[in-house]
């Protein structure tokens, strides 16, 4: 899986309304135009709920390791 940047990622989130789990993160960028590359980092999400954007990317942060 190549690395994305989250800030890149937050791109295809805008208007999302949290809190959100990963299913509903998935549709959000799927409906927002994100590319492969970005719909499968968001697949490899743990399945939780996400409170704010910043939660986001910090378990992006997390995978890119």
């Amino acid at each position: 899986m190549a690395k994305v940047n989250p800030i890149q990622v937050q791109k295809f989130l805008s208007g999302m309304h949290y809190p959100a789990n990963k299913d509903e993160i998935v549709d959000h960028a799927k409906s927002r135009g994100a590319d492969d590359n970005i719909m499968k980092t968001l697949q490899h999400l743990p399945d939780e709920s996400f409170e704010t954007p910043a939660d986001v990317s910090k378990a992006i942060g997390q995978l890119n390791r």
